[in-house]
């Protein structure tokens, strides 16, 4: 039987207050987030990094002086090896964070030291960008070179449609909905996605593509024809002009016109700071104050068994003889037709 190694990939977060700095250094020194010549970067994060600690601090103070994301993906990361061990595989999942601990060199070593005969590459992200799932599949490659790591390897690039999350998504937007219209009437869905500058999106990253065909996959999973539901984004930062609208413009609207809001988090598969003081407290005051009666957000997918179930399914797939080497997405082929940053681009070369 053959020894597989899958490894998760996902942001990161401090684990400590004292991390808080070094992690946003981490994060805006990455050329995929700063696209400047390396000094200039090294300087520019170093300011950001500085200046933002103190308001970051205290958004970690709130989830009691660390990221609750490592532990979160500790639990996806057993959910999933149970489900395919239980299907048969002798696999070892593991975990590698962009930013914080674990970092992706230490996910390298791991991996040598299991010496797996095949290795198949998960991003925690449903939707790719060269600034998440992008970043994280060239370090390795930069860490897996340095490392001197050859194994067969599958990359899973994106899986925005996936009905393993779609469906998740679905079942408990749907609960929401009936939640909210027991109590308070017809509630509007925003569908809410991390956001990303529009220049990036000029350039070619496909993320704000992929968002959309998310959101088209759950509505027609919820199966309302009358759905009030919108697209929109959340946690910019900087001056620069970001795609929109912002959910900020949306819960304005929504106050207005005096609408109950069904909030879904929709680009994050697990609980944190965007989700628990983003979302639950910040918006959720935001709302009260413009006048929205009611304001309930779904949970994230998390380990629940439907989207686990559906991450085997696509570990599975890059298992699959015919897919050595590629780079794999459930979607229809030419999904990611244009996109020169996607891994999917370097497969058509």
């Amino acid at each position: 039987m053959a020894r597989i190694a899958v490894v998760l990939f996902n942001l990161g977060g401090p684990n400590s207050l004292e991390a808080v700095r070094p992690f946003l250094f981490n994060l805006f020194n990455d050329p995929a987030i700063l696209d400047l010549p390396t000094p200039l970067r090294y300087a520019l994060a170093k300011l950001i990094s500085w200046r933002r600690a103190p308001v970051t601090r205290d958004i970690y103070t709130r989830l009691g002086g660390h990221s609750p994301l490592l532990d979160q993906t500790k639990g996806q990361r057993e959910a999933l090896e149970r489900v395919l061990r239980e299907r048969g595989h002798d696999v070892h999942c593991l975990i590698a964070m962009r930013y914080w601990e674990p970092f992706i060199s230490e996910a390298v070593k791991r991996v040598a030291e299991i010496q797996p005969d095949q290795l198949v590459l998960l991003p925690l992200y449903p939707q790719f960008s060269g600034t998440t799932a992008g970043s994280s599949l060239v370090e390795w490659d930069r860490a897996a070179r340095k490392a001197g790591l050859v194994v067969p390897t599958q990359r899973i690039c994106c899986y925005p449609s996936l009905p393993g999350f779609v469906n998740t998504v679905a079942r408990s937007t749907l609960a929401a909905i009936n939640e909210v219209r027991a109590v308070a009437g017809e509630p509007r869905v925003l569908f809410s996605a991390h956001g990303l500058p529009l220049k990036m999106i000029q350039e070619g990253d496909p993320y704000q593509k992929q968002i959309v065909a998310s959101v088209d996959a759950m509505v027609g999973a919820i199966g309302d024809p009358a759905l009030d539901w919108r697209v929109c984004y959340q946690s910019r930062i900087g001056r620069m002009e970001w795609i929109g609208p912002s959910i900020r413009e949306e819960i304005v609207k929504a106050g207005a016109e005096r609408k109950p809001l069904v909030i879904v988090p929709i680009s994050f598969v697990s609980e944190h700071s965007e989700t628990l003081v983003e979302l639950d407290i910040e918006y959720a005051q935001f709302a009260r104050e413009t006048g929205v009666p009611y304001y309930i957000r779904t949970p994230t997918v998390g380990r629940q068994a439907g989207f686990i179930d559906g991450l085997a399914g696509l570990v599975e797939n890059a298992l699959d003889p015919a897919s050595s080497g590629q780079v794999i997405t459930p979607e229809a082929p030419g999904f990611c037709e244009g996109c020169m940053c996607c891994p999917c681009a370097s497969e058509r070369t």
